[in-house]
């Protein structure tokens, strides 16, 4: 249950940090609340970062753990 709500937990902050960002593109802020949703939007990329972080540590346990001592660059569809 705790991966489950770390993952709720990044969802809910990368939505919410989503939402701030469209809402200061579109102007939708005077000057002050401008600068409390950037603040806002730091702790929210901060925890995104960190749930990131961890994910990555237990992908690399994981794979250690299967015998795979390194792990390969995705390469992903970035053609």
């Amino acid at each position: 249950m705790a991966e489950q709500k770390n993952t709720m937990d990044f969802e809910q902050s990368l939505a919410q940090l989503e939402g701030l960002v469209e809402k200061l593109e579109n102007s939708e802020f005077t000057l002050e609340q401008s600068l409390e949703a950037f603040e806002q939007g730091v702790k929210l990329t901060r925890q995104c970062q960190q749930a990131l972080s961890q994910a990555e540590q237990k992908v690399q346990i994981l794979m250690e753990e299967s015998g795979q001592s390194s792990a390969v660059p995705f390469e992903g569809d970035a053609q």
